[in-house]
């Protein structure tokens, strides 16, 4: 496993982390023991960074992880993330819920002061409220967090998190069908030492490589309820990406897989190849799903014609589409 700082946190965190929305919800059901077998698995390949949010199974996620940390030695940190309890109004982004939302948090995980809190993909206008950033400061002050960052849909939002003087990291969706971040995100993170947290690194699981056309997926599982953004944001559904089109782009990028590599260490390996990236948090359903993410940090750099590949692909295909809506 690759360790790498995180940023003005100044802690150093697993390369590949475990997403855990897919232990809350909104994925199909994940059994409590599957779960922890999830968890294990991550932790014993190397693993110490797990991201969930309150919101996964209205808190399911983090009380699970908070019952695993407590059966587990290893100095693990958590992020999780708060503010989608509510309607997504700028004025329920207030120093009265942060603290309500944070103490909530940190009885499901079972601490006294949470490793980071982030901003679960506010409104735009969030972002510009001195008063907000000022609460989390308080939220710091008083020992409740000891970090907190934002999570974020567009790349606008991005860079205007980054210019925060106390803003320990941002996350966002980049992986081989999103590679708008790559251009002002990334340099501008590295520059101001905040950590990049990519999420939907495999796309929902497209560049799994394991989907067809005749894929279904179950009636609770976004990937069926929200392809068109119908609950939440499109982009965090396939990127965004129509699923056609996305099959027919992961066609193309097979060519470039390495012998005794899979699709998805593939797509996870072009992440962590990404200068400025801090940790990729590809979710899991299992302990076997777990490992085989994990393993993606031990495997060599892509070669200059994959990274080619992927970009040729992403601009004859996906750029078209996606590149300019976030």
């Amino acid at each position: 496993m690759e360790y790498r700082q995180f940023g003005r946190i100044g802690r150093d965190v697993s390369v590949v982390g475990l997403g855990a929305w897919q232990l809350g919800a909104d994925w199909g059901e994940v059994s409590a023991d599957d779960a922890f077998a999830t968890l294990d698995a991550a932790v014993d390949a190397g693993t110490t960074f797990i991201d969930t949010a309150d919101v996964y199974g209205d808190g399911r996620s983090e009380q699970l992880i908070g019952e695993f940390l407590r059966r587990r030695p290893e100095q693990i940190m958590v992020a999780t993330k708060m503010g989608r309890r509510m309607p997504q109004e700028p004025a329920n982004y207030s120093a009265a819920n942060f603290k309500a939302w944070t103490d909530r948090s940190r009885a499901n995980l079972g601490v006294e002061r949470l490793d980071l809190v982030q901003l679960h993909c506010p409104p735009t206008a969030v972002f510009h409220d001195d008063q907000v950033f000022d609460a989390l400061d308080a939220l710091v002050e008083d020992g409740a967090i000891a970090a907190y960052g934002v999570s974020v849909e567009t790349v606008d939002q991005a860079l205007t998190a980054i210019a925060r003087p106390h803003v320990a990291s941002v996350q966002i969706i980049l992986n081989a069908f999103r590679l708008k971040p790559l251009d002002q995100v990334l340099p501008a993170a590295a520059a101001a030492g905040v950590g990049i947290i990519a999420r939907v690194p495999l796309a929902s699981g497209l560049l799994s490589g394991r989907y067809t056309a005749s894929t279904t997926f179950a009636a609770d599982d976004h990937r069926n309820y929200n392809r068109h953004g119908e609950s939440f944001d499109v982009g965090e559904t396939f990127s965004g990406v129509d699923y056609a089109t996305g099959l027919e782009a992961v066609e193309r990028l097979r060519q470039y897989v390495p012998d005794g590599t899979t699709m998805a260490q593939f797509a996870l390996r072009w992440v962590i190849d990404q200068p400025g990236v801090t940790v990729v948090i590809p979710g899991a359903r299992g302990p076997e799903q777990a490992r085989g993410n994990l393993a993606t940090a031990a495997l060599p750099p892509l070669t200059p014609a994959a990274l080619a590949g992927v970009r040729e692909t992403y601009d004859e295909l996906i750029r078209p589409a996606v590149h300019d809506r976030w």
